[in-house]
């Protein structure tokens, strides 16, 4: 079966093959598809995907900590760097979300958990079999941007909201025609088994310490 006629040619194939919807927990890497994301506003994806390198290094590795660290002197330095998208406002952004990605860590434990929030905190599964049929936002997607507009994040308008749930697999918009498509849905259901185990087992010891 093909692939999603989006990714014909390098680096989106291998990117296609091995992160696009692949779920994403990880606070540092749903840090950097924010950031990402937002870069690319205006711009193909593909181009940041050749930059994404370059993003890695010039951003410390995406590590919100270091980021919201960030001063003049390292806003200048961003501005000068040609391996980046070299936008003033996205680059400003980039600085603010990180700040704001570490107070949202701190109210909900995770950045991850408040992300993950707006699915009720699994990928949804779609069957789309064109890309005609894929929408670029959502209600899902309109809320987690108006809430991340509340709370001070910037380039966070719900089609980029919906291209980061699309890339962390918090929806799978592979095409049905798209191999991926079934072998994440076999990751959701093995992922959904192993919380209903450690649920049972969690269960099992309140009901022993409750007889003992």
């Amino acid at each position: 079966m093909p692939r999603c006629p989006w990714a014909s040619t390098e680096p989106n194939i291998t990117y296609h093959d091995e992160e696009w919807g692949v779920p994403v927990h990880d606070d540092r890497l749903l840090f950097e598809f924010l950031i990402l994301e937002g870069a690319q506003a205006g711009l193909s994806w593909t181009t940041i995907l050749k930059k994404r390198d370059n993003y890695r290094k010039a951003f410390d590795g995406f590590r919100p900590e270091k980021i919201a660290r960030y001063g003049a002197r390292d806003a200048k330095r961003l501005l000068g760097d040609a391996g980046i998208v070299r936008n003033r406002l996205k680059i400003a952004a980039a600085i603010g979300n990180a700040r704001m990605s570490l107070a949202v860590g701190k109210e909900f434990d995770t950045f991850g958990a408040y992300l993950w929030s707006f699915v009720g905190g699994k990928p949804i599964q779609n069957r789309w079999r064109r890309m005609a049929d894929v929408p670029a936002r959502t209600a899902q997607s309109d809320a987690m941007s108006r809430d991340l507009q509340r709370r001070g994040f910037k380039f966070v308008g719900s089609t980029i909201c919906y291209a980061l749930m699309q890339a962390t697999g918090m929806v799978n918009d592979h095409l049905v025609t798209c191999p991926r498509h079934a072998e994440l849905s076999r990751l959701r259901y093995a992922g959904e088994n192993r919380r209903r185990k450690t649920e049972q087992k969690a269960t099992n010891r309140t009901k022993r310490k409750a007889h003992s």
